[in-house]
């Protein structure tokens, strides 16, 4: 009995001291995986982007991203770039768009508004067809009134939702198709001159302050890389075709958020 004792003992001690060689093995693979591990990614630099702004390149932890690009800077986010696009829009790109004459920088924005089906915003969110239909992309099917107007081909520069967003259909150094026939101050062609802005609304409806808001910061934006704008309404250029932006748009509201001189709305601050 005493012999199976101390066989039994024997085995029980053996495969304890077995199972913790192992186990020492086995963390020790696990330590040199892991310093191993962690070598090699340190060794491995992280993958570099580019600034959108002004081309340097940074290792992308270090880059602001926004709509899939890449800044490296706040500052450089929110300007105009060299190639007529903000970094802080999302851009959704038009092929309703054209050359501008030769040697014709904007000198004018013309504040528009625009609502997909007519006043659908009042009861739900509806920005989206604004950007199929400025994309050639709304579907006929959807709503009565996009087969009246499915196949017309225009664009804006930007779009301002309801809820102040601001998205980029057409660069600034192009012309957009959002004026038509027009005249501002004895100027015909005013798409030739000018950048288009959207706000999307109704003329029964006011418009939002955010997107007051976020049409002021545009307008700073604007300003430092086109200096002599003036500002418009469509009703102003095309009174015999438009009544946008209408009544319930406060230009006085727009002239105090924006800080431009009167002198640059040159139809005046009333309603209309």
């Amino acid at each position: 009995m005493l012999k199976w004792l101390l066989l039994f003992v024997g085995a029980a001690l053996f495969y304890f001291w077995l199972k913790g060689k192992k186990q020492a093995k086995f963390d020790r693979q696990k330590s040199n995986n892991s310093s191993s591990n962690q070598a090699q990614t340190l060794a491995e630099p992280a993958a570099m982007v580019q600034c959108q702004y002004c081309k340097v390149h940074l290792p992308q932890p270090d880059a602001i991203s926004n709509d899939g690009r890449f800044y490296c800077s706040k500052d450089h986010l929110s300007l105009l770039d060299e190639q007529g696009w903000i970094g802080a829009a999302a851009w959704r790109i038009s092929p309703n768009k054209d050359a501008r004459p030769d040697e014709v920088k904007p000198d004018l924005v013309v504040i528009h508004h625009i609502s997909l089906p007519p006043s659908e915003f009042k009861r739900q969110a509806s920005s989206q067809h604004i950007v199929n239909f400025f994309q050639n992309t709304l579907d006929p099917n959807v709503h009565p009134y996009f087969s009246q107007i499915a196949n017309q081909k225009v664009s804006s520069h930007f779009f301002i939702t309801r809820t102040g967003e601001l998205i980029q259909f057409v660069s600034t150094r192009d012309r957009a198709w959002h004026a038509g026939v027009s005249n501002f101050m004895g100027r015909e062609r005013c798409n030739d001159f000018s950048i288009g802005v959207e706000l999307e609304g109704d003329s029964d409806t006011p418009f939002e302050g955010i997107q007051y808001q976020s049409l002021a910061k545009l307008i700073q934006k604007l300003g430092l890389a086109y200096p002599n704008l003036q500002f418009a309404g469509h009703s102003d250029i095309a009174p015999d075709r438009k009544t946008d932006p209408g009544k319930y748009f406060d230009w006085e509201k727009f002239q105090k958020e924006t800080g431009i001189s009167q002198e640059k709305i040159p139809y005046g601050l009333v309603s209309r």
